[in-house]
């Protein structure tokens, strides 16, 4: 009885470790990953939060949490009226912090 309760609890994990929760808005999608070099004429319009879960039974992998991070961040800077975002910080427990910019 117990080894199809553990088969389900893998199988589960597994499958949702695997998968990426965020979509990239149509707005968002506009919106690119820049570096401060990339931003230097531009105009600071803001500051986003993204926050996404790290853990979900067990540790996500970080490829998928930093990319989620990354398109929540150009959902919310596209609502800003930026083009492009530049982390402030390395990511941790599934937070970053970027600044949004509007380039021309």
């Amino acid at each position: 009885m117990r080894r199809p309760v553990i088969w389900l609890v893998l199988c589960a994990t597994t499958a949702a470790g695997g998968c990426q929760f965020v979509q990239v808005s149509d707005k968002g999608a506009n919106v690119k990953q820049a570096t401060s070099a990339d931003v230097v004429n531009c105009r600071n319009v803001g500051q986003v939060v993204a926050t996404t879960q790290a853990r979900v039974l067990i540790k996500r992998g970080d490829v998928k949490v930093r990319q989620e991070l990354i398109d929540l961040a150009r959902n919310q800077a596209a609502e800003l009226g930026a083009n492009a975002i530049v982390p402030v910080a390395p990511h941790e427990n599934g937070k970053q912090t970027f600044r949004a910019y509007a380039c021309d």
